[in-house]
């Protein structure tokens, strides 16, 4: 996948850093040339333009990206950046960081903002869950760090498919919690199949 992020600070680059460990392709866009530092994340392409600009986001191609995450550290211009990108180069998916929670019920698709989170770890488990799968998504720590949410999506591959949720091997400390189908939230019971697409919801150690 190919991903713009816009603002380069510790957030951008944080996340872009995780984003390319999975495999992705990346570009940090920033418009201050204190923050535009490449050799932080030398695997990253680099462009220093302001992405709330219509031009700088044709400069960076941002039609072809499949992702554009707005992380700078302004509401305003998450908000911009997510709307050009959503109306003006139809990237499919856009996610928006929230500095300031009272600004929380601006970030919608009504601004084009498909996921709107609080925080880099959540950024980064935005894309993933939106656009890969097959992939264990740490979405949240619990308990001081001692457990975690995770999310799994399963492709069409999967060996689970077919399976019965009494065959799931699980490590002892670690519990299938929630089953998403679609629209639905499924209570898993040991009778129930698994399908691909299925998004199984995980509570355990975190390790």
């Amino acid at each position: 996948m190919r991903i713009g992020i816009a603002g380069a600070g510790n957030v951008g680059r944080s996340v872009a850093q995780e984003l390319l460990d999975y495999g992705h392709k990346v570009l940090l866009i920033e418009r201050e040339r204190r923050r535009f530092e490449p050799h932080t994340v030398p695997a990253a392409d680099w462009l220093l333009a302001d992405a709330c600009e219509l031009s700088a986001l044709q400069e960076a191609g941002a039609q072809t990206c499949d992702v554009m995450i707005a992380a700078t550290g302004d509401d305003r211009a998450n908000l911009v950046v997510g709307l050009l990108a959503k109306t003006e180069f139809a990237v499919p998916r856009v996610v928006a960081r929230i500095n300031d929670i009272d600004n929380q019920w601006l970030f919608s698709q009504d601004w084009g903002i498909d996921v709107a989170v609080s925080t880099p770890g959540a950024l980064a488990a935005g894309v993933e869950g939106a656009i890969d799968v097959g992939h264990l998504i740490r979405l949240m720590g619990l308990r001081e760090g001692r457990a975690a949410l995770t999310k799994l999506t399963l492709p069409q591959d999967n060996p689970l498919i077919g399976q019965r949720v009494d065959q799931l091997d699980l490590p002892g400390n670690t519990a299938l919690v929630t089953l998403l189908r679609g629209n639905t939230v499924l209570v898993p019971r040991p009778e129930d199949t698994f399908e691909a697409g299925d998004e199984l919801l995980l509570i355990g150690g975190d390790t």
